[in-house]
């Protein structure tokens, strides 16, 4: 369907108001229009300007126009160097959570493109991880790039707008609809030279995704997750189909670079920094599978108060995450 000239357009989806559809074509005025864009501060290129990506040629459908916030040399920048798109379950688990933002955090510190479309769960934690380290980052939305969708990721679009950029083929004002959403999935996986599923059940719409990166040759990858757990049916088949199963950036540099060609970044977790000598010997045995608090206390001949004090703080700092049976697991960060 966005495939479709003007006219085609029209007689398909327009039905009673292709009368107005089309006095709507007769009266546009461009410069009237690019004038209303630079008062809202958004960008656009259509498909033969200099500034349109030039990834997205590779669609059988590319967007006829895009639309951006964030500087015309910023997306140029963001778009012209190796990017990975990071997706994944939006009702994702603590672990999905803590894996995207880890990725998008080693992905960005090492320097590559981090895409995602800012939907919560996976999506948000990869952009809120590329931007704590201060890589290039760039959204996706299925609306007018200006929105906030959802908004309660407003904060996230304002940091993305402010060092990053956002973009769309909507035009401004244009709220997300149904089908809106996979439509834009085919520019994340165009803009991409690998798309990493981190968590997805099936039918999900990050499936989607990687059968459209798989579809323009692009890699795709998967991070491996419970085989109980419905929420990550849909990644594990793609390993099991044959996807790159990935554990974390090294895995991802080595597929973009080869094996062992990029070193992954040595950024120390700062959390680290602050932690004192019994704190270090609980996450030790939390690392090793003993995250009982009495286990903990007989391995390490710790008080049941300096325990729960060390796993308390842990917690605080977001190294560990209590489970639902009680034990501490160490988290992905």
């Amino acid at each position: 369907m966005l495939g479709l000239d003007d006219e085609e357009l029209i007689a398909a989806v327009a039905g009673a108001h292709a009368g107005e559809a089309h006095r709507f074509l007769e009266t546009f005025d461009a410069s009237v229009a690019r004038r209303e864009l630079e008062r809202m501060g958004v960008h656009a290129a259509c498909a033969h300007g200099s500034a349109y990506p030039v990834r997205l040629r590779d669609l059988r459908d590319p967007p006829a126009t895009l639309f951006w916030v964030g500087s015309d040399e910023r997306l140029a920048s963001l778009t012209r160097e190796p990017a990975v798109a990071v997706v994944g379950a939006r009702r994702a688990s603590q672990y999905g959570l803590e894996v995207g933002y880890s990725l998008g955090r080693g992905l960005g510190a090492s320097g590559i493109t981090v895409v995602s479309g800012m939907a919560l769960g996976v999506d948000a934690a990869a952009h809120r991880g590329v931007l704590d380290a201060g890589g290039p980052a760039l959204a996706v939305l299925a609306c007018g790039p200006e929105l906030a969708y959802p908004r309660v990721n407003r904060g996230l679009h304002g940091r993305l707008v402010g060092t990053g950029a956002v973009v769309s083929e909507h035009p401004p004002g244009q709220r997300a609809l149904r089908w809106s959403f996979p439509a834009r999935n085919r520019i994340m996986a165009a803009l991409v030279e690998l798309v990493v599923v981190v968590e997805a059940a099936e039918h999900s719409g990050s499936l989607i995704t990687a059968d459209l990166a798989s579809e323009l040759g692009r890699s795709v990858a998967a991070v491996p997750g419970r085989i109980t757990h419905r929420g990550t049916a849909g990644s594990n088949r793609l390993l099991r189909e044959g996807a790159m199963l990935t554990r974390g950036t090294e895995d991802v540099l080595d597929e973009l670079f080869g094996p062992g060609a990029r070193a992954g970044p040595d950024t120390p977790d700062p959390a680290l920094e602050t932690l004192g000598s019994s704190e270090r010997s609980v996450l030790e045995q939390v690392e090793a599978g003993r995250g009982g608090p009495d286990a903990l206390g007989l391995e390490l001949r710790l008080s049941a108060a300096a325990v729960r004090a060390a796993l308390g703080r842990l917690e605080a700092v977001g190294l560990v995450v209590r489970g639902a049976l009680g034990a501490y697991e160490r988290t992905a960060r």
